[in-house]
């Protein structure tokens, strides 16, 4: 899958932009049609230490997910988006599931009553 990471107001170093790709990565053991992904790390000028923002948006076919957490390190932040993501693609699967089970029903039923 293609990450793309911006980081907006500093530059992030390698290990951040390591820790990021093998989190998202980890995504695809749950749905492996996901197309890319965006992420943006941002630092907002706040008095409170919980000013690190991280944005990630996955493209997946026919929906597009998203999730943004603050805190006070970009490890954490990412880390809760990531569940976040994580069960927003256990949801979108559960719902195609169900809409393919109902299609193959509706079909067999039409089969059934053609003879």
């Amino acid at each position: 899958m293609k990450i793309t990471v911006q980081s907006i107001h500093f530059t992030a170093d390698h290990k951040l932009l390591d820790f990021i790709q093998k989190k998202v990565d980890k995504l695809e053991q749950f749905f492996d049609q996901i197309i890319s992904g965006e992420v943006y790390l941002k630092l907002e000028n706040v008095d409170n230490e919980a000013n690190k923002i991280s944005e990630i948006k996955l493209n997946v076919p026919g929906v597009t997910m998203f999730a943004k957490e603050q805190c006070k390190s970009f490890e954490e932040a990412t880390d809760l988006a990531i569940e976040s993501l994580r069960k927003q693609i256990t949801k979108h699967k559960d719902k195609t599931r169900a809409k393919l089970s109902e299609h193959k029903e509706m079909l067999s039923a039409d089969e059934v009553s053609d003879y």
